[in-house]
């Protein structure tokens, strides 16, 4: 098993929380710097992030509110830039994309990936270079296509027959010759959640290895000269932290690449390998070090095409989770608290699925905690809800907080840097919240939020 191994299962979760441990009063007040942003203290027992008190970041911004810990994400973006010196680093933007991201990622030299001409215009609106952009979907339409031909990104990765045909079409109306890779379904079982595991046959991204159709889909751009083929690009899932499962992926993408270098003559000279890696979200949780993990991704590739018989391939990594996910953190005002007598406390707070829908999308797990004070009084066992009219909204399932908390009070969730406000929505009618940087005891707003206004807007 991988050093990065986190077996199926191995979960604290699946304890009854009256089972674990008891905790102390001061557990409550500890900060894991695993999981909260790295510039995170207490101070007097109130939290600072990037030098901010969060009281005074609700006073100021309102709440709920996205706080991003600027030198937290900047540091992580060097972190891979150095680990993975010689290979490509694409920030995988479905994670959080805004301008202000945009423009850390030109400065700090890595690459975007993009998924739609949504994210496609938010890079090019602050002039990232469109060379360093990757397209991905599985569903791109033409217009889509359309618009990174005349952008002219780096690489479109193909995902069906229907894309080939159409992205060829276009690549000629245009006068273009796009770069393009296959994206190629593994058949790797990731250990993660259903939803997030994308590299088994039965799913809707990519092209089957073990059918032939990724193979069929290689001959059918090598037939097109409007279209240049570079590699071959596989993505196995999510919050992954097991290395075992890229190095299955690669010695199978390796066979693809022999299969192509017999038929064709042809030698691809890039390989994708996606992102996917996990962070800690929870104690107990494990993530990998970068620098571990970009010197086990450059080894398994360097060593199973080798054995192959191939040159050793340009490596590209597209990490999201593992960038923005841990700087992030999500502040709200407790409302009401309700005591159910022999179970556990509801701790209503005025977000909910709407600023994060992970929880009730697929079971995902936070740590949360008591920030605007200290607190000396005994642990209750705590559920975080929102306000919504769901019974499933839920943010945090069981965790402790302490006894005398009390409405006002305000509640931080943390790694959440990554997908809440990517997956952020309307629902209730509940406007999304805004996302403020912070950094050097100042904190400043990279994405407003919205208003009743704004929530009408474009109603007839």
């Amino acid at each position: 098993m991988s050093r990065f191994a986190h077996p199926a299962g191995d979960r604290h979760a699946e304890m009854l929380p009256q089972e674990r441990p008891p905790l102390a009063p001061a557990d409550l007040n500890r900060i894991n710097p695993a999981i909260w942003p790295r510039t995170s203290t207490r101070v007097e027992g109130t939290l600072t992030v990037g030098g901010v008190d969060v009281r005074d970041l609700a006073r100021d911004h309102g709440t709920p509110l996205y706080v991003l810990d600027e030198d937290d994400v900047r540091s992580r973006m060097r972190d891979y830039a150095t680990a993975f010196a010689g290979s490509e680093v694409h920030y995988a933007g479905k994670a959080f994309l805004c301008k202000e991201i945009v423009r850390w990622l030109q400065e700090e030299g890595l690459g975007l990936d993009v998924a739609s001409a949504g994210e496609l215009a938010v890079a090019l609106s602050v002039g990232f270079p469109a060379e360093r952009i990757t397209m991905h979907g599985n569903n791109k339409s033409t217009a889509e296509l359309g618009k990174a031909l005349e952008a002219g990104v780096g690489h479109i990765v193909v995902d069906s027959y229907d894309e080939i045909a159409r992205l060829g079409y276009l690549a000629e109306q245009q006068g273009k010759r796009p770069k393009v890779m296959v994206r190629v379904t593994t058949g790797v079982e990731a250990h993660t959640h259903e939803f997030i595991a994308t590299a088994h046959d039965d799913q809707k991204f990519g092209l089957s290895l073990s059918t032939g159709a990724a193979a069929e889909a290689v001959r059918r751009i090598l037939a097109l000269p409007q279209l240049e083929l570079l590699g071959l690009h596989s993505h196995i899932g999510s919050q992954i932290v097991d290395t075992a499962g890229f190095e299955v992926a690669a010695r199978r993408l390796a066979s693809l690449l022999v299969q192509i270098k017999e038929e064709h003559g042809v030698v691809l000279p890039e390989l994708d390998l996606g992102g996917g890696y996990g962070i800690a979200y929870v104690d107990g949780d494990e993530a990998p070090d970068i620098k571990e993990l970009a010197d086990s991704l450059q080894e398994i590739v360097a060593k199973v095409c080798t054995g192959a018989g191939l040159p050793v391939p340009r490596l590209t990594v597209e990490p999201g989770r593992t960038i923005v996910g841990p700087g992030g953190i999500t502040l709200y005002e407790v409302g009401t608290i309700k005591d159910v007598e022999g179970l556990r406390t509801y701790v209503s707070i005025d977000g909910g699925m709407s600023d994060n829908l992970r929880t009730a999308l697929y079971g995902a797990e936070y740590t949360a905690a008591l920030v605007s004070r200290g607190s000396e009084a005994e642990p209750m066992l705590s559920r975080l809800v929102g306000k919504h009219c769901e019974s499933g909204d839920i943010i945090v399932r069981d965790f402790h907080l302490p006894a005398d908390l009390a409405p006002g009070d305000l509640i931080a969730v943390a790694s959440t840097g990554a997908y809440c406000r990517s997956l952020a929505n309307n629902y209730n009618y509940l406007p999304r919240p805004a996302v403020v940087a912070v950094s050097g005891g100042v904190s400043r707003v990279i994405v407003q939020g919205e208003t009743e206004d704004d929530l009408l807007r474009g109603q007839l």
